[in-house]
């Protein structure tokens, strides 16, 4: 395999714009990858860092081409669009990284139901609407992959009842993945889902999960980029349907000090935050 096995390959990703989804991009950028964002984010929030347009900026310096798609991943015709967008650009699509996701660990008397809708639609839906329109695509490509960020299926009571509406929709996106890997695995495309053993350090732990506090004992999004590295550049074939853990891909990966990426340089393992999900 050449040193830069993700160059001149193609990603298409739904959001991306901060946070995880850019750390992933960025990682693949290094080898010359051509990125595409499909996200809402086309003029500055006022609570949030980054724009689809400051991400493709900081993709071309880091060595990547990048198409900003402003869209949004509940539209169909912004989908499909993207889906075209990206060929049209690129010659084809290799990856597709279902990032987009929302939030609210509200418990289920307090939740709103315009929130449950918006978690089905962008994090359920979304992703299999993604999914579904890029693998006609995916079929052509040498090593075709789904990456879905959402965790494994864990049945127990803490986690299903601690925020119903949540667990519903991020397992929602898993089940979406698995169903993906069984369905078009004579295809050879396979369909991953990745999730971290510990938080990482972004807006969306930051504002949902517990402020400054919550930051300083969490991971960098880097090392979520690098398991995403590592599980693209397997062969599709052989290496689908499974829900991935961060740390143990990385491990997998002869990667076996962690410490570079606590958010607050020396901070001990033991003393990081656990993410949910996970026993």
């Amino acid at each position: 395999m050449s040193d830069k096995p993700l160059a001149g390959k193609t990603i298409l990703m739904s959001g991306g714009s901060r946070g995880i989804g850019l750390a992933i991009a960025l990682r693949a950028a290094r080898d010359g990858a051509n990125i595409a964002l499909l996200a809402k984010t086309g003029t500055p929030h006022p609570k949030l860092e980054g724009t689809v347009h400051s991400a493709a900026e900081e993709i071309r310096a880091a060595g990547g081409q990048a198409l900003p798609i402003v869209g949004d991943v509940r539209n169909d015709d912004d989908v499909t669009e993207a889906v075209l967008k990206t060929q049209g650009e690129f010659g084809g699509i290799d990856i597709v990284v279902n990032n987009a996701s929302v939030i609210d660990l509200s418990r289920s008397l307090d939740l709103d139901a315009k929130k449950y809708d918006l978690m089905q639609d962008v994090n359920v839906r979304g992703t299999f609407m993604l999914s579904r329109a890029a693998v006609p695509i995916l079929r052509d490509a040498a090593n075709p992959h789904i990456l879905s960020l959402s965790p494994p299926l864990n049945l127990s009571p803490k986690w299903l009842g601690g925020h119903t509406g949540y667990t519903l929709a991020k397992y929602g996106m898993t089940m979406v993945t698995l169903g993906m890997a069984a369905e078009f695995a004579e295809a050879g495309i396979a369909a991953n889902t990745l999730w971290p053993r510990t938080t990482i350090a972004t807006a969306a732990v930051k504002f949902a999960l517990g402020g400054d506090r919550m930051m300083k004992v969490s991971r960098t999004p880097d090392i979520y980029a690098d398991a995403a590295y590592e599980i693209f550049t397997k062969p599709s074939r052989e290496y689908t349907g499974q829900t991935l853990i961060v740390e143990d891909v990385l491990e997998a990966a002869g990667v076996t000090d962690f410490s570079g990426y606590a958010a607050v340089p020396g901070t001990p393992d033991q003393a990081l935050f656990p993410d949910i999900f996970l026993d």
